[in-house]
């Protein structure tokens, strides 16, 4: 099994040797570089172009968003996972405008940051529930007014992209539909096709923007 590649970056030196360990210590990840800022990121992943990115969102100098920015501009395949200590939602939708994969509190245990690195990588949205929390009440407020579309979405679709909202990982939406991981995975591929969406944070920005759940 070839082994994901992280690379980490966050201006607090312990939390970024401590994750740093974490990833070298784990089965199947490995640590690229674990940077403190994202000044001249381009170069810094170009030594090593990693398959998942941990940002820190407030971080000096250059900041998470702006280092997610250059990410998608130079990197567009690579998973991006914002993380922060509290939960902002104006810079909840800056993140998932600009492209995140995914957006973690810090005080994510470090089991469930792992598992959403696996997640990541197989195409899901990770959002702690008080981040999607945070996610919804921002796009209820935003688009009160708006009317509901339809995408031909099919019952079990609009359940599994609502669990997504939710903030469920692919194996939690498995058991809640007693169905199979692959079998969530085949509908979430669906679901991507039929909002033309490439990634989970933007089906749930979608679902929430036009009311579908």
């Amino acid at each position: 099994m070839q082994e994901i590649k992280v690379a980490v970056f966050d201006d607090n030196k312990p939390r970024r040797e401590l994750l740093q360990l974490l990833l070298n210590s784990s089965d199947g990840l490995i640590c690229t570089g674990a940077f403190e800022d994202c000044r001249n990121i381009v170069k810094k992943l170009c030594a090593d172009i990693p398959d998942v990115i941990l940002m820190d969102i407030d971080m000096p100098f250059v900041n998470g968003i702006e280092g997610l920015k250059e990410v998608r501009a130079h990197f567009p395949t690579v998973k991006v996972m914002m993380q922060t200590v509290f939960e902002d939602e104006e810079r909840i939708f800056e993140a998932i405008v600009n492209g995140a994969d995914g957006y973690l509190l810090k005080k994510t245990p470090p089991a469930k940051l792992l598992e959403a690195i696996s997640e990541v990588m197989e195409g899901g949205a990770p959002m702690t529930p008080a981040i999607a929390r945070q996610v919804l009440l921002f796009f209820n407020g935003q688009h009160r007014h708006t009317e509901k579309k339809d995408f031909n979405l099919s019952a079990r679709e609009q359940e599994i992209l609502a669990y997504l909202v939710k903030g469920l990982s692919y194996k939690m939406i498995a058991d809640k539909c007693n169905i199979s991981y692959p079998t969530v995975n085949s509908h979430i591929s669906h679901i991507y096709e039929k909002l033309h969406v490439s990634s989970g944070t933007e089906a749930v920005a979608k679902a929430l923007a036009n009311k579908i759940v």
